[in-house]
């Protein structure tokens, strides 16, 4: 799983083009949830920055770590003035605790041994976790069925499992599973914010091109599935980008 989450800087200016950024209402329900000022911030795999900007123009101090040299240089051309690490999770320093600690499209990516033990480390007293993200999935059936057989032949699937193999028709979904039964945090709480949106083919193709399965490719087979996937798609698309929120306070 580790060499899967370090592909991505390849692809760190696609990146940066393609991925979607991330609502005002994500940031309200953060801090809405804390109750009480959020000052410190810390981001786990901040990437080009997507998530970053978002917290940033609420006026947080936030260090944004991403072990990704491409990616970081990225979020330092697109957020300047934001203090960065390179460094995984597993490598930062417990040595100094922030008032929210949060993860976009990104703790899935940490090591299962000690997740939560070394999460609770970095908050302080009552500090908040928050992880979110969200699949690109065509709102049309019909055409999510053709883009897995135009990428059958190279792909079988384009996801990432949760982590501890909670079945998708579960009420509450990873991460929130594990920090419920962790006895490390309270609070446990999942929140889903509807996005919508229209795209052009190519653009829905050129998100595919920075997720990590394809990645994962040789240049040749990536090029071909991806290809093959634009191909069944008609000009325009309807994508369903709901984000998955997912609260919990250190206990």
């Amino acid at each position: 799983m580790t060499a899967r989450a370090l592909t991505f800087g390849s692809v760190a200016a696609a990146y940066e083009r393609y991925r979607p950024g991330y609502p005002e209402d994500l940031v309200d329900g953060v801090l809405a949830y804390a109750g009480r000022p959020v000052a410190t911030a810390l981001e786990i795999g901040a990437g080009t920055g997507k998530a970053t900007r978002a917290f940033a123009a609420r006026g947080l101090d936030i260090t944004a770590s991403e072990p990704d040299a491409a990616m970081l240089a990225e979020l330092r051309r697109r957020v300047p003035g934001v203090a960065t690490v390179r460094a995984t999770f597993e490598e930062l320093p417990l040595t100094t605790t922030y008032d929210l600690v949060y993860a976009a499209a990104a703790l899935h990516w940490t090591r299962p041994e000690g997740r939560w033990e070394r999460m609770a480390a970095l908050l302080g007293p009552g500090g908040v976790v928050a992880s979110f993200g969200s699949p690109r999935d065509l709102a049309d059936p019909e055409l999510e069925e053709a883009v897995r057989a135009a990428r059958a032949p190279w792909l079988a699937a384009d996801d990432v499992p949760p982590p501890d193999g909670t079945p998708e028709d579960c009420t509450l979904q990873w991460p929130s599973t594990e920090m419920a039964v962790s006895g490390l945090f309270t609070d446990v709480t999942q929140v889903v914010i509807e996005q919508r949106t229209t795209v052009s083919a190519r653009d829905y193709v050129g998100l595919l091109s920075t997720v990590s399965a394809y990645l994962e490719l040789e240049p040749a087979d990536r090029e071909a599935a991806l290809g093959s996937v634009l191909a069944s798609l008609p000009p325009r698309v309807h994508v369903v980008g709901d984000i998955r929120l997912h609260l919990a306070r250190k206990a």
